[in-house]
């Protein structure tokens, strides 16, 4: 009897074991490795610009070459670690290369107004940027076309699409 008071037992505790290491996952996914840094040329993939504002760290460029299937896919392709928050997962982008730290925020829910990472599209170089209305992982960038990230209050990156 105690044999099948326990196996449920380790049952539901390898299921709890299960939830957190997908929660894990989905947090925070592991970046793919094959970017440049550069912009992409011509419809080779899509460029990438992040711009780290008050945080420190300039603005990176970065090519992810092919046509990602979304803008976390690009962000991804481009070299950058990506942290969601635990609420929402990569639904919401909290961190982009561990920026802004766990100490300043600690990606519980969604950051707040004045510091957040805005997502943002060009239709290439030198076009305007335009704030986007669908989330990273809802938008599907065109080869050719640049992604802007920019931490702050919602402005744009501080540099022409490149």
């Amino acid at each position: 009897m105690s044999r099948i008071q326990t196996s449920p037992r380790r049952w539901l505790a390898g299921m709890v074991a299960a939830a957190v290491v997908s929660i894990g996952l989905i947090a925070a996914e592991p970046t793919p490795r094959t970017a440049q840094a550069a912009p992409c040329t011509g419809t080779a993939g899509v460029t990438v610009v992040v711009d780290y504002g008050a945080l420190g760290g300039g603005v990176q460029v970065a090519c992810a070459p092919g046509d990602p299937a979304t803008g976390l896919a690009a962000l991804q392709g481009g070299g950058f670690t990506v942290t969601g928050t635990q609420r929402w997962g990569l639904a919401f982008i909290c961190r982009i290369n561990g920026k802004p730290t766990s100490a300043t925020e600690p990606c519980i829910n969604t950051p707040p107004a004045s510091a957040y990472w805005s997502y943002w599209h060009a239709s290439g170089s030198g076009a305007a940027w335009t704030y986007s209305t669908l989330g990273a992982t809802s938008y599907n960038p065109a080869p050719g076309t640049v992604e802007g990230w920019s931490f702050g209050a919602g402005a744009p990156p501080s540099i022409t699409a490149p």
